[in-house]
């Protein structure tokens, strides 16, 4: 305990809250609207946050307890975006296929084949996947000066003078610009907020098992959760140079989702994007103190659940450009040093440079995001030029 505390740093406290901040306001709107396809009740609603915040909570906490290195969990966004398009699905059936795709999950780490599916692929391609997946916020950012120009040069320059003046300290500054250009400007406001409830109570859906409902929603669900979602999130790791467990630490995603399916935690995994924030050099300059970011992560998204809905609007009056400017900014450093080992080996540099273009198109065909394809690229990309002719 006390090794835990001498670990945690403003800088990782920080780390952590941008993480949260960035993966809670750039999707919960799909969750409502996934809860509303499936015909959600308030309470529903209401505990389908308790459920995925305690989950992404606990198990990032205890990951990366466990593992000392900066693991941290999300909710499947993609699979939220399925679960909104479907049409003909009741509460009771979808918990139902939840329950299954956690049970999948819980396979697909028990087993190993995903780990060995990981090991196969280089580190070049790992790093421009990785690089590509990133630079889309990188590029949010930049955009965000067209509607808000003032908020975002102010953050630019807080960033460019922290990283010259307090570089550990570079990131939290730039957070305290953007909140207080965003008062001053009055784009901050908390009036709606509802402080009413605050705390949540879990309510429990009895699950109904279907087979229409296991191989509609089961397993799609389950193969964008494994493609897009866990895909990335290992590749992250490997990039920022952490050898995370990833077996367990899939089959620990799993049997949360499992647990928590009834309440409304549909599918959790391991973070790609949120937790690059986390693994970055702005979290901390010792990469063995990082673990404590994906902590303080874990703990911010324990709070999320426990207050559901209040805090919920609390994050929701943050500017849009404040959160794209932060991710841009928080990432910078990590997109570099991915650029730089995905472009490294010269043998690999043709399938690495695809890769990164494949990740940063957003590209989705069947249902399956830019991630896996960019793999799929990469690797057809290594055979071919790897063939030799007789």
């Amino acid at each position: 305990m006390r090794r835990l505390l001498q670990d945690f740093s403003p800088s990782t406290v920080v780390a952590g809250f941008v993480a949260v901040l960035v993966g809670y306001t750039s999707s919960v709107a799909i969750i409502f609207q996934a809860t509303v396809a499936l015909g959600a009740t308030p309470a529903q609603t209401a505990s389908w946050l308790w459920a995925l915040g305690l989950g992404m909570g606990i198990t990032s906490i205890v990951l990366s307890l466990w593992t000392r290195q900066p693991v941290l969990t999300a909710w499947s966004t993609p699979g939220a975006a399925l679960l909104a398009s479907t049409a003909g699905l009741d509460m009771p059936e979808a918990v139902g296929a939840f329950i299954v795709c956690g049970l999948l999950i819980v396979w697909a780490g028990a087993s190993g084949w995903f780990e060995k599916l990981m090991d196969r692929i280089p580190v070049a391609v790992a790093s421009a996947l990785l690089a590509g997946v990133l630079a889309r916020f990188g590029l949010d950012a930049v955009t965000s000066v067209k509607t808000a120009p003032g908020l975002v040069l102010a953050m630019a320059v807080a960033y460019l003078l922290g990283r010259r003046l307090w570089p550990r300290y570079a990131v939290p500054g730039v957070l305290l610009v953007g909140i207080a250009f965003s008062l001053g400007e009055g784009r901050l406001s908390f009036a709606g907020l509802d402080t009413t409830q605050v705390f949540v109570r879990p309510s429990w859906t009895a699950p109904s098992f279907s087979w229409h409902a296991a191989i509609g929603v089961a397993l799609p669900l389950f193969i964008v959760t494994m493609a897009s979602q866990n895909l990335p999130g290992v590749a992250a790791q490997r990039a920022s140079g952490y050898a995370t467990p990833v077996s367990a630490s899939i089959a620990v995603t799993g049997a949360a989702t499992t647990l928590l399916a009834p309440f409304g935690g549909y599918a959790f995994n391991l973070a790609a994007i949120t937790a690059a924030i986390c693994m970055g050099r702005e979290a901390h300059e010792d990469p063995a103190r990082r673990y404590t970011a994906s902590i303080a992560a874990g703990l911010f998204y324990v709070v999320i659940g426990l207050a559901g809905g209040a805090v919920a609007m609390l994050l929701a009056a943050f500017p849009r450009e404040l959160v794209a400017a932060i991710a841009g900014l928080a990432l910078l450093g990590t997109i570099a040093g991915a650029l730089a080992a995905a472009l490294k080996d010269e043998a690999h540099r043709d399938a690495a440079i695809l890769t990164f273009l494949v990740g940063l198109s957003g590209l989705s065909l069947f249902g399956i995001g830019a991630a896996f394809w960019a793999v799929v690229a990469g690797g057809v990309a290594i055979v071919v030029t790897a063939w030799r002719r007789p």
